[in-house]
């Protein structure tokens, strides 16, 4: 790691009154030279208690509008603005509207992991560590899910709802295969299997605990369990080794890598910070109404 580089971005974003987020998935070093590293809706969240004037996002598009949507008094700058979402990619605004009309009445919940202008289309977002809950938390008898269709599968385990889902998906989580995590358990057989619910579901009945990324984080401090098998991606073994220096963890496939989260380096967030820019801005008409989704999600009670 550019020790000089990292001490110069500490500096700037300083004199800046900058907050710098990293999500679990970024490379080693923005991760360090972070204020705050987690989940996206929860680092804007977080970012939006802060007196910061500028947020410096380091992770994909759609979380940089989420920024942008909770924090608007903040300006929300991406270091890399081609750095996308394939799975967020894979749903339009007009797409889903013309779901909405062959599902009448059917309320929507979108996964944060969406355009801006797909959650101004929605009812109500939801994360991967709250989505159970949320559908739990809705009248009526069915759902329709979007963008990804592997977390409303894992949904439909638990809940008596019909969940309609639109066919998206993770490309990184979506491609584990069985035989690849068969793999991975042969060779480590006394690891706990943690899966990320965006995987399919026959990799989610092999796991032992299916979370979130900060729902992995969790459940590994909290475990007296010594070893893991990580099926998410490999960027989040960086913070699991560094909170657990006693712990094992194996990556359930070295090939679930995404080149979005890794385009972002230090000199980008160095540029970032020097430009202002670019600068992530959401038209005010859509940000309201991807707001009320928002704040109709983080008003549900947690279990």
């Amino acid at each position: 790691m550019d020790q000089e580089l990292m001490k110069r971005i500490r500096e700037l974003a300083k004199e800046k009154k900058a907050v710098i987020l990293a999500h679990n998935y970024q490379l080693p070093e923005i991760q360090e030279i972070a204020d705050l590293t987690g989940d996206s809706l929860a680092l804007a969240i977080e970012a939006s208690k802060t007196d910061a004037e500028m947020i410096v996002f380091c992770g994909v598009h759609f979380m940089g509008e989420s920024s942008a949507i909770i924090c608007p008094d903040k300006k929300t700058v991406l270091p890399v603005v081609e750095a996308g979402c394939a799975m967020a990619d894979m749903l339009t605004a007009e797409e889903l509207r013309q779901e909405k009309d062959s599902l009448p009445g059917v309320p929507v919940v979108t996964y944060v992991n969406s355009s801006a202008e797909v959650k101004a289309e929605s009812d109500i977002c939801c994360t991967s560590a709250n989505a159970v809950q949320v559908v739990k938390s809705l009248e009526g008898d069915e759902v329709l899910m979007t963008p990804d269709r592997n977390l409303a599968m894992w949904v439909q385990r638990h809940t008596d709802k019909k969940v309609h889902y639109w066919p998206g998906y993770c490309p990184i989580h979506n491609n584990l295969t069985v035989e690849t995590l068969k793999r991975a358990m042969k060779e480590h057989p006394h690891a706990v299997v943690m899966a990320h619910p965006e995987c399919p579901p026959e990799v989610i009945d092999m796991a032992d605990v299916v979370r979130s990324t900060s729902g992995m984080l969790a459940y590994a401090k909290e475990s007296s369990e010594k070893e893991f098998i990580v099926a998410t991606e490999v960027g989040l073994l960086y913070p699991l080794e560094k909170e657990n220096p006693g712990k094992r963890f194996y990556p359930a496939s070295p090939e679930m890598v995404c080149e979005d989260m890794k385009k972002t380096t230090l000199s980008d967030v160095l540029r970032a910070l020097e430009e202002e820019g670019p600068v992530i801005t959401v038209p005010e008409e859509i940000r309201v109404k991807a707001l009320k989704a928002l704040e109709r999600m983080m008003a549900v009670p947690r279990d």
